[in-house]
Parts: C-alpha cells; structure tokens; sequence
C-alpha cells in the first residue's frame, strides 16, 4: 500500500511539472506571437516624418556644393531612381547633384571617381551596392584631393564601414529580417516553417538573414528555418527556381519563402507553382519593387517590406549636407518600412511605381528641417 501511494505520489507530480512545462511553453508562445502582431502593426501604418537631427540652413551652409552619386548599376531601377530623385532634391536645396550613369561595372566606378577628382566635387556617394573594399585606391585619392566618400544603403547598422570611407548612411537591414519573420510568425499563429533565400556576397545579407534568424528563435519557439539557399545575384535565373522547388519537395510542411531581396520572387513564383504548391506556400520579402508589387495585386506573393525612393533619396541628401556643413551625421538612413500587402498593394498604382502608396509628409518634413519653407 505504501509502495502503491509512493508510486502515485510520483507519477502525480511528473504529471503536475509537464502541466506546468506546457502551461510555460504556452507563454512563451503567446507572449512571441503577441510581439510579432505589434511590430507588423506597427509597419503597417502609413510612415510618419522622424526628423534625423536638428533643423540647419541648408542654403547657407550647402549651397553651390556638389555632390556626384555613384549607383551600383543605372540600369537598375531601384538605385537609378533613387538618384534621380537625390538629383531633384538637391535642385531644392542649392545642391548639384550629378549621377555617374554605369552598368555596375567596377571600372566604370573607377572612371566616376577619377570624373569627380578631376572635376572638383566636394563629396562622392557611392550608392546602393558599390563595394568600397573593390576600388581602394582611387577612394584614397580622392580623398587625398580633399573629396568626401561616402556609402549610402549599403551597410548594416550593425557593420562597421570600410576604413576608406569617411562615412555612411547605412539601414537596419536585420531589422527588416525582423519585420520578415515576425510576418510568418504571426501569419501562421507560430507555427511558420520557413525557407530563406539569399545572396551571401551582398554586404548586408548576414545581418539581414541573421534578423530573421534571432527572431523566430526569440517569438516562436515552433518556428524552423527549414533550410536555408544561396543565390549569387549571376546565379538568380539559373539556380533559385530549381533550388527553391527542391526544398519544397523535400520539405512538404514548408509555408513561407523568405527571398529576402524582392527581384528573387521573380524565380520564387513559378517555382512555387511548378512544385504544386500555390495557395500552400506564402512569400514575404523586401525591397517595394513595383513588379514584385503587382505580383501581390495579382495574388502571387503575399508581402513585401517597401521603402519610399523619394525617402531614401532625401534622407541621403540630408547626411551628406550635413557633412558638407560640418554637422553631425545621423546614424542611419531616414526611411521608414512599410508593409505592402493584398489591402493596400493598389495604392502602390496599378502597374505600380517605386514611389506611391507611401504618402508625401517627407517632402514638408525634409523641406522645414533644412529651412526651405
């Protein structure tokens, strides 16, 4: 009988420990899932104007400087249309702002730099991918000529610049790993089996996917990175729709593709489609491509993180005048993210454009912080 009382005395609080381990577990789920719903929320709100530092006289103390931007390729539409509208802006402001048009050329950035040496320019952008660390030389002399270089949308807030560079104006990429993840976790009530595609030779791509990462790992605890592909950008046409219908197949349980640069989903869609899996697999991205935009009014990806150009460019601006005029430089890119799903995709236009659907408060916001109006 005694031996009968222990026994049950035992199994009763096992029983009482794996009621309290679950009850935890429980709480831990919903405290993740709850946190994940209030940082979606929090972009899904139309952006609002965060000055980046104090008011300045722009006109004063920028004026007739001039500033030559070098896109990592003219050819693509994201990095083009963020100069031109650096070049629109400046006009505003008393800035001459110049693109070095190229095809993403290493030589070609070369010839820029060396047009700006020559030419006299007070500060050199090398926006949206141009790698420092590939054309050392001729950023030193350029700075040896008294010319300021700097990156703009390259660096993770988390990297440290190249030691070439006399600045940056980077983006919290991880954070948009964050606002990726926490869309799958809250999409599927935590229960998000992911596969993440990426492009290891991008500068920011370890930070970014690392974002996704730490955060399913932090809200979601029956979360999984199902598997994880890489995709040099040369290799995109020829290597993602195969390797992403691999892991489909291999994987039956997988319900989010993250390809973490927008112009993947390209080669993601038919993928998705080939492997018979249309209306089980949902895709979230980043990046406001317009294509990739209309890809969500037509139902073929679900989400995609945009940023406003006319945004990134004026908050670009905005850094390298500071630095013309001797003040502090932000720590990071003034753009808000904002999330472009089936409810509001259409606001983007139909077929969308880079710069819609975001609202226009930046243009005041940026026009009474340099003392234009």
């Amino acid at each position: 009988m005694k031996r009968f009382y222990a026994k049950t005395t035992a199994a009763a609080v096992a029983a009482v420990a794996a009621v309290a381990v679950t009850a935890l577990l429980s709480g831990a789920q919903a405290q993740g899932l709850d946190a994940a719903r209030q940082m979606i929320e929090e972009h899904r709100a139309k952006p609002v104007f965060s000055a980046p530092g104090p008011a300045f006289d722009a006109k004063s103390c920028a004026a007739g400087k001039r500033v030559l931007t070098i896109p990592v390729s003219s050819a693509n539409p994201f990095t083009k249309n963020i100069a031109l509208a650096m070049i629109e802006a400046g006009n505003e402001a008393g800035v001459e702002v110049t693109e070095w048009e190229n095809q993403a050329q290493p030589s070609q950035w070369v010839q820029g730099i060396n047009f700006a040496i020559n030419e006299g320019f007070d500060l050199i952008d090398l926006l949206g991918g141009v790698d420092p660390s590939v054309i050392v030389p001729q950023i030193q002399a350029a700075t040896g000529a008294g010319i300021v270089v700097k990156t703009s949308h390259f660096y993770d807030l988390t990297q440290t610049p190249h030691e070439s560079v006399d600045g940056a104006v980077p983006l919290s990429f991880y954070k948009v790993g964050q606002i990726l993840a926490n869309w799958a976790i809250s999409q599927t009530d935590g229960k998000a089996n992911v596969v993440i595609i990426g492009s290891d030779e991008i500068v920011p791509t370890a930070p970014f996917v690392q974002g996704i990462r730490d955060t399913l790992q932090a809200n979601c605890p029956d979360c999984q990175e199902v598997a994880y592909i890489n995709a040099p950008v040369p290799e995109w046409a020829t290597k993602i729709q195969p390797s992403v219908q691999s892991a489909l197949l291999a994987n039956p349980d997988v319900n989010y593709l993250i390809p973490i640069y927008d112009s993947m989903s390209q080669f993601v869609v038919p993928a998705v489609r080939v492997a018979g899996k249309t209306g089980q697999v949902n895709i979230a991205t980043f990046n406001g491509t317009p294509f990739v935009i209309d890809l969500i009014q037509q139902g073929q990806v679900e989400m995609d993180v945009g940023e406003s150009l006319g945004w990134i460019a004026r908050g670009i601006l905005d850094s390298h005048m500071r630095t013309l005029c001797g003040l502090a430089e932000p720590a990071e890119l003034n753009v808000p993210f904002y999330i472009f799903d089936s409810s509001n995709a259409n606001d983007a236009g139909t077929p969308a454009d880079y710069d819609r659907g975001y609202g226009d408060v930046h243009v005041s916001g940026f026009r009474t912080l340099w003392g234009l109006e």
